[in-house]
């Protein structure tokens, strides 16, 4: 094969140079070409469809990867016909190969991003009852993140392969997994626990993504769940960031676990002369006229008392937590109102009775 190389450059006249020059440019120029064909015969199919197309997404995420992957792998098939020096030679089919291996990871990658965009379009988070979208959210976002560390993992683990004094240390990465298991597992219990929590939470599911939660004394909205901790959006946008083992050693209030409607309840303290009767016809009147609520409860009814006031709990229904905080926030002040401005003697006194002191008879010898 180089002897016909050889004789190829004596008939054509050219040096060793020109022809590993124009090897090089015309292997990096044909992929780049490759390349442009394929975006365009993809843009061009992804504008045919308004809907959600495989071919948009691939164009959205796979293009970087394909502008270095294309002109990597025609430079690799056209390297055992290039005249180089061997060490040369060596070096940059090491180059090459490396490049393959961490291009082609890239590919896998955004391979996930691509059927990714495909769960997401096919199920509808943004609909009011969402469990089921937000139980598959959840686990394609966990298994996403372990199936990238695992790429990223054996990525290395093959470019460490390619070396031969650094074989070892690769073979050990993909046959060591039992005996390093172990002594990672006491050296990081902690981890390996957060990671399996993680796994736990993934597939058995008491908390998914954009569940409402009350947590710690506070009202928020799970936002992320990762390998090792979960944010909770708290309702002033603050977040709340805890250890994912959190969720299954602790208790906690998921207030969508089966379901997004929720029941909520409104508090009041009134005297003892409150008229329920008439508060319970109002409470009716605001829901109705209310588009929050769903329509489905409504009730008032007398829960408590204590020698100074009743207590008075409402009861309504909203097809959301959020609905429902804000139907309970308008139903308060509404009824706080109404007794205020027609019943204000049922408002929460308290009640002290003076009695007359009788002054002392004066002494009989008239001394005091």
């Amino acid at each position: 094969m180089q002897d016909q190389i050889e004789e190829l450059l004596r008939q054509w006249h050219l040096s060793r140079w020109q022809w590993n020059s124009s090897l090089f440019a015309a292997a990096v120029l044909l992929g780049l070409f490759l390349k442009l064909l394929l975006t365009l015969f993809v843009r061009k199919k992804a504008a045919e469809i308004t809907r959600f197309s495989w071919f948009r997404s691939i164009l959205r995420h796979m293009g970087p990867p394909f502008t270095w992957f294309l002109p990597l792998f025609f430079l690799n098939l056209v390297l055992p016909i290039m005249q180089l020096p061997l060490a040369l030679e060596n070096r940059l089919a090491k180059i090459v190969e490396i490049g393959l291996i961490i291009t082609f990871s890239w590919i896998l990658l955004r391979s996930v991003r691509v059927v990714q965009d495909y769960v997401f379009h096919s199920f509808d988070f943004n609909k009011a009852n969402n469990l089921r979208e937000r139980k598959i959210r959840t686990q394609l976002l966990y298994i996403r993140q372990i199936v990238v560390a695992l790429i990223i993992f054996l990525t290395i683990a093959a470019v460490l392969l390619t070396f031969s004094s650094l074989r070892k240390i690769g073979a050990g990465l993909l046959t060591g997994v039992g005996i390093g298991g172990i002594i990672i597992g006491f050296a990081a219990q902690r981890s390996l626990g957060n990671l399996l929590a993680g796994l736990q939470i993934a597939f058995t599911q008491p908390i998914r993504i954009d569940d409402a939660v009350l947590i710690e004394g506070e009202f928020g909205r799970v936002e992320e769940i990762t390998l090792t901790y979960v944010v909770i959006r708290l309702w002033d946008e603050r977040r709340l960031i805890l250890p994912i083992n959190y969720f299954i050693e602790k208790p906690f209030q998921n207030w969508t676990r089966h379901s997004a409607e929720l029941l909520g309840t409104v508090i009041l303290y009134t005297d003892y002369t409150v008229p329920v009767e008439a508060i319970r016809e109002e409470l009716k009147r605001l829901v109705k006229d209310n588009p929050l609520w769903d329509g489905k409860a409504v009730g008032l009814e007398v829960t408590d008392t204590t020698p100074d006031s009743v207590q008075l709990r409402a009861l309504i229904s909203a097809r959301t937590s959020g609905d429902a905080w804000t139907l309970r926030c308008a139903v308060r002040e509404s009824l706080v109102q109404f007794i205020t401005k027609n019943y204000p003697e049922s408002l929460p006194k308290t009640r002290a009775e003076l009695e007359q002191v009788r002054p002392s008879p004066p002494p009989a010898n008239g001394i005091i």
